[in-house]
């Protein structure tokens, strides 16, 4: 598990970020497993065991809070074969990027006769944030079974990871994910669609109020939104709102499915960054297909956004550079064997178009998995309705819920 450690508790670096409407104090290591190892003088690393000439899976997840990460292992090799716990057709790396939230699979084979007792592993960040970040690597150690340990892994050479701000790297890495496709894993991408949606993904300003001095750009305060929507987290829960059909005061049924104000989304930003707030959901008629492309913004700077959805798998059926054409892109399209996941990157100034089913009744929420992002309301919800058969509409809520 590759994670971040702060010198302060997580919760209060992003309550002053909120404070002051500046970005966050960047962590101070990254971590294998919790431990920082040896490249911050750490003195316990994360030791993997393995034996010569034997194939192991690892289990692969980021839970750092603001930072997608590269990841190898000096003179090996890795095998890609599951992503966010769907197959996709093995391909193999020396090098990998993995996302906040996102799940990945490798099959690690170990030399028959290795050149050394021991390896390094590190990871290190992938950004192009104008903000600071963490640039430090954080390294663990894969160690051959052997008669007698090595005397040091103080000094291992480290993997040779893409410099932090490689965009060209994380495409191709990301290019080679395909489902299986076979009988029995079908890829069942919808062929038909029944509503397109277009969001804008990136971030934004509020007015720094009167009675206070704000470190964000300009003497604002940093935001970030969704079609120039900056999620307000809801005081009563969606769930049990819609479960109720009770939306008056919890939440408006009228988020934007397209750019409410267009502009050249990856070039020159608008002059007004000011973003719009509420608690909007889009709702969906049970069973409904949706196409949805998520288009970048430079505003404040064009940078990569991990997007979760919470309550259903999408299958990514393509990406790219630039502006979305909606002309021209849906010719390029995989719909034979896209890659079905629960966490994508919207490319740095780019894009990225989903499918998926709504047959989940209830509302989900989807979210930029940088913490920092999600705190700022980079973030939407879907409300699903009921379908027409008992297995197929809300659970009512257990009869000793408590009160708010």
């Amino acid at each position: 598990m590759f994670g971040e450690w702060f010198k302060a508790d997580t919760e209060s670096v992003i309550s002053q970020a909120l404070q002051t409407g500046a970005g966050p104090n960047v962590s101070d290591a990254y971590t294998f497993n919790g431990l920082p190892g040896p490249t911050y003088n750490w003195p316990d690393t994360y030791t993997l065991k393995v034996r010569p000439g034997r194939t192991y899976m690892l289990r692969l997840i980021n839970s750092a809070l603001n930072d997608e990460l590269f990841f190898g292992i000096a003179n090996h090799t890795l095998t890609v074969v599951e992503a966010d716990a769907n197959y996709v057709k093995p391909f193999s790396v020396s090098t990998l990027v993995i996302s906040p939230g996102q799940t990945m699979n490798v099959l690690l084979t170990t030399s028959a006769s290795p050149s050394s007792q021991a390896f390094a592993m590190a990871i290190a960040p992938y950004t192009n944030t104008q903000g600071t970040f963490d640039n430090t690597t954080a390294a663990a150690v894969l160690r051959y079974n052997a008669p007698t340990p090595p005397s040091s892994t103080q000094n291992l050479p480290l993997p040779a990871l893409p410099r932090y701000s490689d965009t060209n790297a994380v495409a191709r890495f990301t290019s080679n994910f395909r489902s299986l496709a076979s009988a029995q894993y079908p890829a069942r991408v919808p062929q038909a669609v029944d509503r397109h949606v277009l969001f804008t993904v990136g971030l934004g300003t509020d007015p720094c109020p009167s009675n206070q001095t704000c470190q964000g750009p300009n003497g604002t305060k940093f935001a970030a939104s969704i079609n120039n929507n900056s999620f307000v987290r809801p005081r009563s829960a969606l769930l049990e709102a819609h479960y109720q059909r009770r939306y008056a005061g919890v939440l408006m049924a009228n988020f934007p499915t397209t750019p409410p104000h267009p502009f050249n989304y990856t070039g020159t930003p608008p002059n007004n960054t000011f973003v719009a707030h509420g608690t909007r959901v889009v709702p969906l008629k049970f069973n409904t297909s949706v196409e949805l492309v998520m288009q970048g913004t430079a505003i404040q700077g064009a940078e990569s956004h991990p997007l979760h959805m919470h309550g259903f798998n999408f299958f990514v059926v393509g990406q790219g550079f630039g502006n979305y054409d909606p002309i021209n892109d849906p010719a390029k399209y995989n719909l034979v064997d896209p890659v079905e996941r629960n966490t994508v990157s919207v490319p740095t100034a780019g894009w990225v178009a989903v499918r998926f089913l709504a047959d989940n009744p209830g509302v989900w929420l989807m979210h930029c998995h940088f913490d920092v992002h999600l705190s700022w309301g980079l973030s939407m919800a879907w409300m699903v309705d009921d379908g027409p058969l008992p297995n197929q509409k809300m659970l009512p809520p257990p009869s000793d819920l408590p009160k708010c």
